[in-house]
């Protein structure tokens, strides 16, 4: 992981270390938005120059590029990963890794009282060629289909 992706990754989510490696989590969802420190920004750009395109290189530099005069002189900087996605950059990481061969993320969705489409989850599954998701309803849906073909959930 270069310095570049590990700052905007623990800004997406929180993080900390494990073992020799990362434990990337969030309490209620992964960040889009977020601000950084323009001067953290561009140091980790610099220390993470790579011979192979990558997600978080192309994202900043493109960023930085588009900063309009009075925006350079910014101490900090919004940073909105929409057109993006942190999926990407952990794909960019697991194609370079030696010891990765995917990297999976597990989600919940609750909400404070019942309701039907009130709860669930997600799982996505990163390897260096695929990205896959899948939401529990999807997954109970293909589950029917498997014991009951044709009925609705």
């Amino acid at each position: 992981m270069t310095p570049l992706e590990r700052l905007l990754l623990s800004h997406v989510f929180e993080a900390e270390r494990a073992g020799d490696g990362w434990y990337f989590f969030a309490e209620s969802q992964p960040a889009d938005t977020f601000i950084v420190a323009r001067a953290a920004l561009e140091a980790a750009l610099a220390a993470s120059q790579l011979d192979v395109d990558n997600t978080a290189n192309s994202f900043v530099t493109k960023l930085l590029a588009s900063l309009k005069d009075e925006e350079l002189q910014e101490a900090h900087l919004d940073l909105d990963l929409s057109e993006t996605s942190w999926e990407f950059i952990i794909q960019d990481i697991v194609r370079r890794s030696t010891t990765l061969r995917y990297v999976s993320a597990v989600s919940s969705f609750t909400c404070s009282r019942m309701r039907v489409d009130g709860f669930g989850g997600a799982v996505v599954v990163i390897s260096a060629d695929t990205i896959l998701g899948k939401s529990t309803n999807d997954l109970l849906e293909e589950f029917i289909e498997q014991v009951a073909p044709g009925s609705d959930i």
